[in-house]
């Protein structure tokens, strides 16, 4: 049944994921986007944290992970976010619904095999004059952002060691769109720039866990990203227009077309996180995620009062499961995660870091009679400052998640 399903979702959705405005932040302008969070809801409602050994759950943060799948696995999740954006005299609210992962995993004895699409970064934001147009109104339009299709293989050393790689094809495309009108002329200008965005990137990952006693286990994870560069190719168009009775652009005359040529830098990345807990029982861990310093900016958002420093995350989150084997009460099957993450972006605008800091909770529900499961997870944060003329991001996400597993390449005994 499961084969069925992923042929069906992967033609209607794949197309979709590449397309969709995944955020509606305008911090997205700068550098490649709005990066998203690399992994599924299961562990998104841990705070990230992913170190677990798991046999039916796919950790796409760790490639060594593979080694450990005993069934076939399928996962997809998508999130429904809502944001309210502050500045120091006013807000606005933006709503967006987006698909966060499509990953299929496949158990091959010791190694095991993990591929599929996630987006990886976003943008998307609409700044423009609510009212009729007055002395040097500008409008702001941008969309777009990088897919990762990745495909990973694992490598169960021993029972305790797990290893793996896998290799990412990174692709997509950036629209931003600028319109200034001055008072007194009839025409404005419109500036319109996109970016091609391909490359390829690598991580190494290890997992390492050992019995501390007869029920506590101590869990561990480690991943590298190797530093990796981006080829963008850049159109610029420059040209005149006007904004019509219906408040939509149109073409005037077109002044210049430009095309050039960038490459930016993925800096290299490393992800450091153990645990603490009692298998399919409870977990707690902590986790700290270090990345250099990127050359992300294109001629398009290369601005004097923005710089690109090094990125931190720290985050701590765990599960808790009543009883697993319950046959009497499916309350006490359900997993129940909770967490916390606090992220420096990296990102420095007119001085001020760009810090991102979530409190999230979720429930793992397994569907009767499977190995299969639901996952929904709550997200709340708040990203940015009100200081320096900037915005204040306060978000609330909803993500549901699915994680369907059957057992594939079984020989047949009888025909």
């Amino acid at each position: 049944m499961i084969k069925q399903i992923i042929v069906s979702v992967c033609l209607l959705v794949s197309l979709g994921s590449i397309a969709q405005e995944g955020t509606a932040s305008p911090y997205s302008f700068y550098g490649i986007g709005e990066v998203r969070f690399k992994g599924t809801h299961e562990f998104r409602s841990m705070g990230g944290i992913a170190i677990e050994q798991d046999s039916i759950h796919m950790n796409l943060q760790n490639p060594a992970s593979y080694g450990n799948l005993k069934l076939s696995t399928f996962s997809l999740g998508a999130t429904y976010a809502t944001t309210t954006l502050k500045a120091d005299s006013k807000s606005e609210n933006a709503r967006r619904t987006t698909l966060d992962y499509l990953a299929v995993g496949l158990p091959m004895g010791k190694f095991g095999v993990g591929f599929g699409l996630i987006p990886f970064s976003s943008v998307g934001y609409k700044i423009r004059p609510t009212e009729s147009l007055t002395e040097n109104n500008q409008s702001f339009n941008g969309k777009g952002g990088l897919n990762k299709a990745f495909l990973g293989v694992g490598y169960k050393i021993t029972p305790q060691l797990s290893v793996g790689a896998d290799v990412q094809y990174d692709f997509g495309k950036i629209e931003t769109n600028n319109f200034e009108y001055i008072s007194g002329i009839a025409i404005g200008t419109r500036e319109l720039n996109n970016a091609d965005l391909s490359g390829v990137n690598f991580n190494l990952g290890m997992m390492y866990q050992r019995k501390i006693d007869k029920k506590l286990s101590l869990f561990s994870s480690l991943t590298y990203s190797i530093e990796s560069s981006l080829t963008s190719k850049n159109t610029r168009n420059i040209a005149t227009a006007v904004y019509n009775e219906n408040f939509e652009l149109g073409i005037v005359d077109v002044l210049e077309e430009v095309n050039t040529v960038e490459k930016l830098k993925l800096p290299s990345k490393i992800s450091a996180a153990a645990g603490i807990g009692e298998a399919r029982k409870w977990l707690v861990g902590v986790g700290y995620t270090f990345q250099q310093a990127g050359e992300l900016s294109n001629k398009y958002n290369a601005l004097d009062n923005v710089t690109y420093k090094q990125n931190s995350k720290f985050s701590i989150g765990g599960y808790y499961i009543p009883n697993y084997k319950s046959f009497t009460s499916y309350p006490k099957r359900i997993t129940y995660r909770g967490g916390f993450r606090y992220e420096q972006t990296g990102l420095v605008i007119n001085s001020q870091p760009i810090n991102d800091l979530a409190v999230t909770m979720g429930f793992g529900l397994p569907l009767s009679g499977t190995f299969s499961n639901v996952n929904i997870g709550v997200e709340f944060g708040q990203r940015g400052t009100t200081k320096a003329n900037l915005i204040q991001e306060n978000y609330a996400n909803v993500s549901v998640g699915f994680s369907l597993n059957e057992q594939w390449f079984v020989r047949r005994k009888f025909n």
